[in-house]
């Protein structure tokens, strides 16, 4: 299919370019930016009149796999493609987890021509108990992106010496989200005095930087790339910014929850408010931002975690974490930079080239994501950045409507996402 998207604004990051642009695209990549090519007949003409041009969005953490199945699950889809995200990266399913490599094959079957172009994580773990390694050089040839424990960590720290020391040897990258498993147990809120006015347990900062401790040890040790992902603590980001200063392979992301949120927003115990990792104070947050600012955190993700209303309408420490989220990702980034005074191309890189770059470092294949050069894959969206739009629960496509952000006002509306150069989501003015 020919496509050629006219007058929009053309807002690529990763190559400094925001102006109006024409964009000309054949065979799922682009072939010309600004002048039609010769000879160029389009299939199909979008007015892209007063909208941004964007590259697709990649979220380096959301769930939209069928829960404890190898499928995906079409809300879910449909929820990254109207947040115009066309790139995901999947934790592992603690219900099915990527342990063999069938499993990953099966999974990456249901990935359909017009979806977004998805990433598994393979499980580092059989069943992500910890205890044995998952044979993770067949799970590579099956797909996998790399290897994670998800939210069960690992308590032995021999399991993760080995991964660390098989994953240098192959060529493979870790995604570790860095928690102590000992300090998190029961924990429901961040530890602080509004934990203890509430009466929840709380998890300490040093169950982030006990973990950073061993990870950064190990990996002076054996040289493994490893990706952490949703940093919450301004202790933990001290100890990123001193390793990337030292020069150990890592990268890392943070959420938008973590973002904006602090936890007195939780108010009086609502659970939409119960995430993992927990909000914390304001002190974490402010650390966070400037991370993501100064370029210590290369990427924003959504955290996207759909979880149905009976999980929700529980006591709050028994409530299970998560919110949705993909389609909230470009409108938070963009209310960052609004609220902080960030330029726009700061906050649109953070969640395009910022994680293309991290997919870069970890599966070469994938160098091309994340910007509009001439023959990159047509993976895109549309976006009216003055639109305001608010957050009714109801309305959006996830299958559920669990959201800190519920009743709020956001900035800036996907109007339109193409993939591999198809439009896969149109939304009505």
């Amino acid at each position: 299919m020919r496509l050629h998207i006219a007058n929009g604004r053309l807002i690529d990051p990763a190559n400094a370019v925001d102006g109006q642009h024409d964009l000309y695209i054949a065979d799922g990549h682009v072939v010309a930016v600004g002048s039609e090519p010769d000879g160029f007949l389009a299939d199909r003409r979008l007015d892209a009149s007063g909208l941004a041009v964007l590259p697709g969005l990649i979220d380096l953490s959301a769930r939209v796999s069928q829960p404890g199945a190898a499928a995906f699950a079409p809300s879910e889809l449909r929820a990254a493609l109207a947040g115009g995200v066309t790139r995901l990266v999947l934790p592992p399913d603690p219900g099915a987890p990527l342990d063999e490599p069938g499993k990953a094959e099966a999974l990456m079957r249901h990935a359909e021509a017009g979806q977004c172009r998805i990433h598994p994580l393979g499980a580092m773990t059989v069943g992500l108990a910890g205890e044995t390694l998952a044979e993770m050089g067949l799970l590579a040839q099956a797909g996998c992106l790399a290897y994670a424990q998800g939210e069960q960590g690992i308590a032995d720290t021999r399991v993760l010496w080995g991964a660390m020391r098989y994953a240098s040897g192959m060529g493979l990258a870790l995604w570790l989200r860095p928690q102590d498993p000992w300090l998190a147990r029961s924990a429901a809120a961040a530890s602080g005095a509004y934990a203890e006015r509430l009466g929840l347990e709380g998890l300490p900062p040093q169950a982030e930087t006990v973990a950073l401790h061993t990870i950064f040890e190990l990996q002076r040790a054996t040289g493994a790339r490893v990706h952490l992902t949703r940093l919450s603590t301004a202790a933990g980001l001290e100890l990123l910014r001193a390793a990337r200063r030292e020069g150990l392979p890592v990268t890392a992301d943070v959420s938008a929850h973590s973002l904006h949120l602090t936890d007195v927003d939780i108010g009086f115990f609502n659970t939409d408010f119960r995430l993992n990792p927990p909000l914390r104070g304001q002190r974490d947050r402010d650390a966070i931002q400037a991370a993501l600012a100064d370029g210590t955190v290369d990427a924003l993700c959504s955290d996207h975690t759909p979880v149905d209303d009976a999980a929700k309408a529980v006591p709050f420490p028994l409530a299970e974490p998560g919110a949705t989220g993909l389609e909230l990702l470009l409108s938070l980034a963009l209310k960052w930079a609004r609220d902080h005074r960030r330029p726009l191309a700061e906050a649109l890189a953070r969640i395009t080239s910022g994680p293309a770059a991290v997919l870069d470092k970890i599966a070469p294949q994938a160098a091309t994501a994340g910007h509009l050069g001439v023959g990159a894959p047509a993976d895109l969206c549309l976006a009216d950045l003055d639109a305001e739009w608010l957050v009714m629960p109801a309305a959006l496509q996830s299958r559920s409507g669990h959201t800190p952000f519920a009743g709020m006002m956001l900035p800036g509306r996907v109007r339109a996402t193409v993939v591999g150069g198809s439009l896969a989501w149109e939304t009505p003015v």
